[in-house]
């Protein structure tokens, strides 16, 4: 793939709105035949722009109640302590995302739970006990404002200067 046209931004706005379109319902969406709409489809998949379709859990409906943000500080920053400590918090399933980070701490976890009592135990028995961990700092989530996976895409617009913002609520 050269690059994203209109035809390949509406088809990302589209299947990032609901990932469950047929293709008959997508094509018709943004405006082109089946045929060449499943092609745009499975070049933006091989092209890594769409990374996979996923069910969207309610984690209260499922018993997780509470949601916490740990910053992990770390004993000392080394390549190998880092890829040892990375790979451990991967096997957490308790953990949805880990993002390194700049300025105070390493690593920045989100962390699920049933209770706080639960949260308590996966923190000492788990969280404490990862390679190289010298400190937790926990918040915990009182509410959610949003919640999202949808990626801004007006930037992608063809025609559209680098440096214009999108206005907010308008297509172009």
């Amino acid at each position: 793939m050269e690059g994203i046209d209109k035809f390949d931004l509406a088809i990302l706005q589209e299947l990032q709105a609901d990932g469950r379109l047929t293709n008959a319902e997508l094509s018709q969406r943004v405006g082109l035949s089946a045929a060449p709409c499943w092609r745009r489809v499975r070049a933006l998949e091989e092209a890594g722009y769409i990374k996979g379709y996923h069910a969207e859990i309610d984690r209260h409906k499922i018993g997780l109640g509470v949601l916490a943000f740990v910053r992990v500080d770390t004993e000392r920053v080394t390549v190998d302590a880092t890829r040892k400590l990375e790979d451990a918090i991967r096997r957490l399933p308790e953990v949805t995302s880990c993002h390194y980070i700049s300025g105070t701490g390493t690593f920045e976890l989100q962390v699920v739970s049933q209770d706080l009592d639960s949260f308590s135990r996966f923190a000492l028995q788990h969280l404490m006990s990862l390679p190289n961990v010298k400190d937790l700092h926990t918040s915990f989530s009182l509410g959610e404002v949003k919640a999202s996976r949808a990626l801004p895409l007006e930037h992608l617009a063809p025609g559209r200067p680098a440096d214009t913002p999108a206005r907010p609520g308008r297509r172009q």
